[in-house]
């Protein structure tokens, strides 16, 4: 099983988003002025239910991996395996998921992108049929 060495501090456990998660996360708001960071630890298997970052201007998000070895996935593609370096752009308006891979800790930093009439719509949890596969 694969460890990680934390860039950010890992925070508290998520657990005012934990309905929204498949297994433990981490939470660690490192700003929420302007643009709201917070780093993200998933434990192994841990990932997040599909979900939708709204905007009617602007708006998204981007992850920023720092740490392990995750996932990335939109709506109709194909994951995309994640590391740390890796930076994803998910625009407004995209269904998607992310997490960590099932031998490895993973962390990223969730930058939300400042827009108008921002809102988060949390989906249904990615299935063992979506994510088992995954190596």
């Amino acid at each position: 099983m694969q460890t990680i060495t934390d860039l950010f501090p890992r925070g508290e456990a998520n657990t005012a988003y934990a309905k929204y998660f498949t297994g433990n996360s981490w939470l660690n708001m490192l700003s929420t002025e302007g643009v709201a960071i917070g780093n993200v630890t998933f434990e192994p298997g841990c990932r997040n239910n599909w979900h939708i970052h709204h905007a009617t201007a602007h708006g998204g998000q981007i992850l920023l991996c720092t740490a392990g070895r995750g996932w990335y996935q939109e709506w109709g593609k194909e994951a995309r395996e994640l590391h740390p370096g890796d930076v994803v752009i998910i625009p407004a308006g995209v269904k998607h998921w992310h997490g960590a891979a099932k031998d490895s800790w993973f962390a990223h930093l969730a930058v939300e992108v400042p827009g108008d009439n921002t809102s988060n719509e949390w989906l249904e949890p990615v299935s063992a049929e979506e994510y088992d596969p995954l190596p």
